[in-house]
């Protein structure tokens, strides 16, 4: 960016832009590839089976400049998604959303109502709900129990913070190790959130 004496800024050029954007389209590819790739590694040692959940979609218009490249133009949710993983462990329903967090808070118009009450009533029906979060700027993953989430949620509703910031993850979260394979290794605190329950 260049600034000139008037105090004139350059305008960003178009390929500027759209590397601009292309950034912010690709903010988390990184750390889901990665929880892809735990779960691939948990599922071939037959530790757990733990799936990123398709988002439904209604297909409404289709090209088709040729009769082997169809090509889908339009289409719309069919349904809210619940949340981006499910499956099973230790006989658990295991159910979390996953995100990554480039600033130091997250803030609660990044996650969905729907999907906070979806992950609470996974927790109270038994199961093993939770918040995912990357922070690239510290180069760390915590783990947020659904019932933190709810209750910052319900304070938030309330008046109060409209965020989690990174030190409330520091303090209510759990650290998660990253490594070679798996990558993020979650179900270590996956365990302790199941013998919480069993106490």
């Amino acid at each position: 960016m260049i600034n000139y004496p008037n105090q004139m800024k350059k305008k960003p050029t178009t390929l500027e832009v759209k590397k601009r954007n292309l950034k912010k389209a690709n903010l988390g590819t990184d750390f889901e590839s990665k929880l892809n790739e735990s779960n691939k590694y948990y599922l071939k040692n037959n530790i757990a089976s733990i799936y990123k959940k398709p988002t439904p979609i209604q297909v409404v218009k289709v090209d088709y400049p040729a009769r082997n490249k169809a090509r889908i133009t339009e289409a719309y949710y069919r349904t809210p998604s619940t949340t981006d993983y499910n499956g099973i462990y230790k006989g658990y329903h295991v159910d979390f959303e996953a995100k990554s967090c480039h600033a130091s808070s997250f803030a609660f118009v990044h996650i969905f109502k729907h999907q906070i009450e979806h992950l609470f009533t996974i927790d109270k029906m038994g199961g093993i709900a939770f918040l995912l979060i990357e922070f690239p700027l510290y180069h760390e993953v915590y783990l947020l129990p659904s019932k933190v989430l709810y209750k910052k949620y319900l304070e938030y509703l309330n008046g109060g913070k409209k965020s989690i910031s990174y030190l409330d993850f520091k303090k209510d979260g759990f650290l998660i190790k990253e490594g070679f394979l798996p990558p993020i290794d979650y179900l270590p605190v996956v365990d302790l959130l199941i013998d919480k329950i069993l106490k």
